[in-house]
């Protein structure tokens, strides 16, 4: 009797151990899922932003070129346009990561720096663990009652 009784509770543990792992496996899999979303919905705000400010650049530029360019005829003085180097310089930025192909150049050479520069992405002293996190608390807690 008692060994029909432990096979059977061996079993219910068994299955909800796998039903515990499942179950993680899923949560985490929507943590990703999420986590994912609001990466994208944060570049897409970034591309967003940055069209919405090519605008209003592009309105300031080419009104300021106009402007030096006009003044550099009418007072026959080439040093009007030499603002308009780095101002288009600017504005090439904005337009190619608004519209070019900016953001896919920089996640190829995030990828690149992945994988071939990987000491230049690890923390100072190391990955952080929950020891010394909890280290960490401890010094800044002065509720902490130590037993």
């Amino acid at each position: 009797m008692g060994f029909i009784f432990s096979k059977s509770m061996n079993e219910n543990l068994k299955n909800q151990q796998e039903f515990m792992l499942m179950n993680a496996r899923l949560q985490l899999e929507r943590q990703l899922l999420m986590q994912n979303e609001m990466r994208e919905r944060q570049m897409a705000m970034q591309i967003a932003w940055s069209r919405e400010f090519l605008k209003y650049f592009g309105t300031f530029f080419g009104i300021a070129t106009i402007s030096l360019t006009a003044g550099a005829i009418k007072r026959k003085k080439p040093a009007f346009l030499f603002p308009i180097v780095p101002l288009s310089f600017i504005f090439t930025y904005q337009y190619d990561l608004g519209y070019g192909t900016l953001l896919q150049r920089m996640k190829g050479e995030a990828e690149d720096i992945l994988e071939t520069e990987k000491t230049k992405l690890q923390l100072p002293k190391g990955i952080i663990t929950f020891d010394s996190l909890e280290k960490a608390r401890r010094d800044q807690s002065s509720f902490f009652i130590d037993k």
